[in-house]
Formats: C-alpha cells, sequence, structure tokens
C-alpha cells in the first residue's frame, strides 16, 4: 500500500498542484471542499485502472478483491459512500503539500494539509454504481459528490 500511495501522492501533485498554491498562514481556516475524485480501482483481475476525471465507468471487468481511492481536496465531515445503497467504511490517510504546491504525505513542518486519500475495500461485492458525497466542514457548506459504474 505504501508504494501505491507514494505513487498516487505524485500523480496527485501533477493534477493538484494548482490548487495547493496557497500562501501559509499562521491559524488560517480550513480549506472548503473544492474536488472529489475517483483516482483508481484496483483489483486482481484488472490491477490497478487509473480513472479520469469525468469517467462513469471502469473500462476493466474488476473482480476478486476491489479497492477503491478517491481523493478530496479541503476538508470535509464525514463521507458518506456506498455501492448500490450498501454503506462503505474506509481507510484515510491525509494529503498535504509543500510551500511550492507539490502533494507529499504529510510529514515534517513544512507542510500543510490540503486533503485527503480514502480506500475502500468492497469486500464481497463484485460490481455497481460506487456513490461518494461529502460536505464542507466550513463555508460554504457544499457538498461535493461523484460516482463510478465498476463492472
Amino acid at each position: 500500500m505504501a508504494g501505491i500511495k507514494r505513487n498516487i501522492v505524485r500523480v496527485l501533485g501533477r493534477i493538484f498542484a494548482g490548487l495547493a498554491c496557497v500562501p501559509a498562514v499562521m491559524a488560517a481556516s480550513a480549506p472548503p471542499l473544492s474536488n472529489v475524485q475517483v483516482l483508481k480501482v484496483q483489483s486482481a483481475a484488472c490491477g490497478i485502472e487509473n480513472i479520469s476525471a469525468g469517467q462513469e465507468r471502469t473500462q476493466c471487468d474488476h473482480s476478486g478483491n476491489i479497492k477503491v481511492y478517491v481523493l478530496e481536496m479541503g476538508y470535509g465531515r464525514a463521507p458518506r459512500v456506498g455501492l448500490d445503497g450498501f454503506e462503505l467504511k474506509g481507510k484515510a490517510d491525509k494529503v498535504c503539500a509543500f510551500g511550492n504546491g507539490n502533494l507529499t504525505e504529510c510529514s515534517g513542518a513544512a507542510t500543510k494539509i490540503v486533503g485527503t486519500l480514502y480506500l475502500y475495500d468492497l469486500g464481497s461485492k463484485q460490481e455497481g454504481t460506487f456513490t461518494y458525497s461529502n460536505t464542507s466542514i466550513n463555508a460554504p457548506g457544499n457538498t461535493i459528490s461523484t460516482q463510478l459504474y465498476i463492472k
């Protein structure tokens, strides 16, 4: 998982560098949610499939132990996640940015938390519509969502 996480963080650095280029300010409020995206779907049948922004369904027919990686930029309250209406639990790791805007794993004083990378294990579920939504913890209190049909 550590290797996959490092690779995801590298890719995110290229994708979201512009989102994290905010000057560091002491005691600044947490950034509101600005983006959520399914980044990858991983399974025994297909390996890792990268998911493009706006992609509506997986290209590969996933089966076996399926995992879904979701990136949330900003701070949300509590994500609501499911597959065809069945609630899913996940693991969360914070995503940070250096002062120069490059995303990285969170460690050291030179980084600022800018989002969360979630990992969801679908367990015995093999196919269906994966849904994700969350509401920002601060103004404007917006709700952002995404979905992906996993075949």
